[in-house]
């Protein structure tokens, strides 16, 4: 008993299915889908270099197609920031007189030390200033 070319396509298929599962790579996915249209040609008589041509130009359309639509979606979203990296560029509130040396500010609706970028300026309480870096524990203001 001989089995029909479209089974073994159906088989790759499936064999290209689960590393996708395992891995969460899509890639696996696509090649997959090409093995079911190998099937599909076989299925309707197609000779074995039509059906390979197929599985080909059906894999590497997918993987370009998907990748530019994946890589358009990545490109497009905002970065998440988080921790003090969050806080750069945020405005606060001199709590306590600020100049190069120290004070203090309310900072998303903490209390942070804080020092100026410029040694020269002095920030009074009541002020509103600009975050542009944190060391450490201490937000630098301008």
């Amino acid at each position: 008993m001989e089995i029909d070319a479209w089974v073994w396509w159906l088989i790759a298929a499936v064999g290209l299915a689960i590393p996708l599962v395992l891995t969460a790579m899509p890639e696996f996915g696509m090649l997959s889908a090409g093995a079911v249209a190998g099937a599909v040609v076989a299925a309707l008589g197609g000779g074995v270099v039509a059906q390979v041509l197929v599985f080909a130009a059906v894999s590497v359309a997918l993987i370009v197609v998907v990748r530019s639509i994946a890589g358009r979606q990545r490109a497009g979203r905002p970065q998440f920031t988080s921790g003090v990296d969050a806080l750069k560029g945020r405005q606060a509130v001199v709590v306590e007189r600020v100049d190069g040396t120290g004070g203090r500010i309310k900072l998303a609706g903490e209390i942070w030390s804080a020092r100026a970028l410029d040694a020269d300026i002095i920030f009074e309480a009541g002020r509103q200033v600009d975050v542009v870096e944190i060391d450490g524990a201490t937000a630098i203001v301008m």
